[in-house]
């Protein structure tokens, strides 16, 4: 897993892909963090993607890395609400304070979980990892 969050940071911006209904629906994102062993992400609960994560946890995250490499994860975004696990991304954000607070009912961390992502280059064989 420290493979792909370290492949997330470097990569700065990742796409987040949900769907709402039968449409699919991609946006940028940018907060990765590992808490109690489990990769989250951020984002506000008053946000369309928030309310699809909701009705369909099914996600996948794309980004492009360095030297032409690309990761691909898809999993189940499950939500968190607990302080700590808010504390520990606003923690690893700290930019973040300016718009949200760990007793924010706005604020949302979701972990991911049946985790399988996939780096893949045109040099070489792509690498899964799952977690």
């Amino acid at each position: 897993m420290q493979e792909v969050l370290d492949f997330l940071k470097k990569a700065g911006t990742y796409y987040l892909a949900t769907v709402e209904g039968d449409q699919p629906r991609v946006r940028p994102f940018g907060t990765a963090n590992v808490f109690e062993g489990k990769l989250y992400i951020q984002t506000a609960k008053a946000k369309p993607c928030s309310k699809q994560m909701a009705a369909n946890p099914k996600i996948e995250i794309s980004a492009m890395g360095e030297g032409g490499a690309w990761i691909r994860i898809a999993a189940k975004a499950i939500n968190d609400d607990r302080i700590e696990a808010k504390q520990s991304m606003l923690d690893a954000y700290p930019q973040l304070s300016a718009m949200y607070s760990v007793d924010d009912p706005n604020t949302q961390v979701l972990y991911l979980q049946d985790a399988e992502a996939t780096i893949s280059s045109f040099a070489g064989d792509p690498k899964v990892i799952k977690f």
